[in-house]
């Protein structure tokens, strides 16, 4: 096996030829050329004896040709720094290669366990090192709110941190935490460094600032944004607080600026409003009338009515809003909004069927924080069995989806949420190399074959994971600091 059977995700077409090409420096220009017959993202490389010629689509094309030139010569272009010697070697043949889907997607919840600037910016390198080119940031929970809001301060002043987390996911439910604080956030001008170092690597940031429920944070900032109107801590414990925003106009005023300041900061085309995991337990005892008053037949309509206040908002602002997939049963939504499903796939096939994009991301198979084995020693085990096997594995197209809405499905997204990743290496060791895995699934033709894969891992890609200093998981299992002994889990 070459280099150029070797590359990850595996392009459309590969045709080695004999020989290789030397060449004194790796800086090779890559012509962006829209009449060269390309698909969106695509390129092609041309690699002889006498020299390189490598063509692009688009910008986003070319730096998916660089990718590609940098995995062909070798681990040693993943260091930060230049340690090799001699001339670089490059094997011959053509690679013509483009997409499968247009939205190639990972998200990074910050919220949970906040990640240093640092680590974010280190991660936007890792997804375009494996042409993923969609970075869903989640940026707000009950468990802190990570964005700056000017005209907000105590949003990041009290919901921006906590008093301690629970360590790992007790089965009985205790309210014991550690009783170390955590927090953090980013500043405006952090937030828009993301977004130009992103866009620099073809990586579109996506934030999410989650509504009406998994808000408790905000209502420990601001308690009039909540229900009661009592005080309440940022939430300490995982699962799902039952503290929701109230239906108020002067919280959805509240919410609107919130987001006119997300789409200040990111020019991408996508805004999240979240939408999930909303109980109605405080609308039933303190909102009936309030529903009433809006027309609604019920509090638990205030689900679907908070969504499409914010939802609108964001259209109205020029942005398409992305709504999970509890939005969909909540009621309607602007016509533009693209559904994420992650309880499954129903929700993605329903909402195609009423004529919303869609956006795969089964907990089932694609999050990456659910246990990667059966082992003893697999550090706190939580959620479904997603071993990297099943991962690679993943269709995001499903079987149940009729032709007619197939079309709709805009591509998957891998989901890292940190409750129990409270560092960048332990980010590290649930991503990858299943993230890789899922780079396949999503740039490469349908056709796949999981042994040949793991070949092309073990001799090629996990060495660049090595060069590139990133903490994976060994397929064998985890290394003895990789292990949480004695930090229950929740298997499912």
């Amino acid at each position: 096996m070459t280099p150029m059977d070797g590359l990850v995700p595996r392009p459309v077409r590969v045709d080695p030829a004999p020989g290789v090409c030397e060449l004194d420096d790796l800086v090779v220009p890559v012509v962006v050329d829209p009449a060269a017959g390309l698909p969106a993202e695509g390129y092609r490389i041309r690699i002889a004896p006498s020299g390189v010629h490598a063509v692009a689509a688009d910008e986003a094309g070319k730096q998916h040709a660089e990718q590609t030139l940098r995995q062909l010569a070798g681990p040693e272009t993943f260091r930060a720094a230049n340690i090799h010697s001699g001339r670089w070697v490059l094997p011959c043949g053509e690679i013509v290669d483009h997409p499968r889907f247009a939205w190639r997607g990972c998200l990074l919840d910050v919220a949970r366990h906040f990640q240093p600037k640092a680590a974010v910016l280190r991660f936007i390198d890792l997804l375009a090192a494996h042409k993923l080119n969609v970075l869903h940031l989640h940026l707000t929970d009950d468990q802190g709110w990570r964005i700056e809001v000017p005209e907000y301060p105590r949003l990041t002043e009290v919901g921006g941190w906590r008093e301690g987390s629970w360590v790992g996911r007790p089965p009985d439910g205790t309210e014991e935490h550690d009783g170390r604080p955590h927090g953090g956030y980013y500043t405006t001008g952090d937030l828009r460094e993301i977004v130009a170092y992103a866009r620099e690597r073809a990586v579109t940031v996506v934030p999410e600032v989650d509504i009406p429920g998994h808000s408790q944070a905000a209502i420990a900032a601001y308690p009039e944004l909540g229900n009661t109107g009592a005080a309440l801590p940022v939430r300490t414990a995982w699962g799902i607080s039952e503290h929701v925003l109230n239906a108020e106009e002067s919280t959805v005023a509240f919410y609107r600026r919130v987001f006119e300041h997300l789409v200040d900061i990111f020019d991408g085309p996508v805004i999240a409003v979240g939408g999930d995991e909303v109980p109605t337990v405080e609308w039933r005892e303190h909102a009936a009338a309030r529903a009433a008053e809006l027309g609604l037949s019920s509090p638990d309509d205030l689900h679907g009515w908070w969504i499409a206040q914010i939802a609108g908002h964001v259209a109205g602002l020029g942005r398409r809003p992305l709504a999970w997939d509890e939005a969909v049963d909540a009621g309607p939504l602007p016509p533009d909004t693209i559904v994420a499903s992650w309880r499954g796939e129903h929700g993605g096939i329903a909402a195609a069927q009423a004529g919303h994009d869609v956006v795969m991301c089964p907990e089932q198979h694609v999050y990456l924080d659910h246990r990667q084995s059966d082992r003893p020693d697999e550090p706190i085990p939580v959620g479904y069995l997603v071993p990297l096997r099943k991962v690679y594995q993943y269709e995001p197209i499903p079987d149940g989806m009729p032709e007619t809405v197939r079309e709709r499905v805009l591509g998957a997204q891998a989901q890292v949420w940190t409750e129990h990743l409270d560092n960048p290496r332990r980010v590290d060791y649930a991503a990858f190399p299943r993230l890789a895995a899922f780079a396949e699934v999503v740039w490469s033709p349908p056709e796949r074959e999981y042994d040949e894969f793991e070949r092309r891992l073990v001799r090629h890609h996990l060495p660049r994971l090595d060069a590139l200093g990133v903490e994976y998981r060994p397929l064998e299992g985890p290394r003895p600091w990789q292990t949480r002994p004695g930090v229950p889990g929740r298997p499912r």
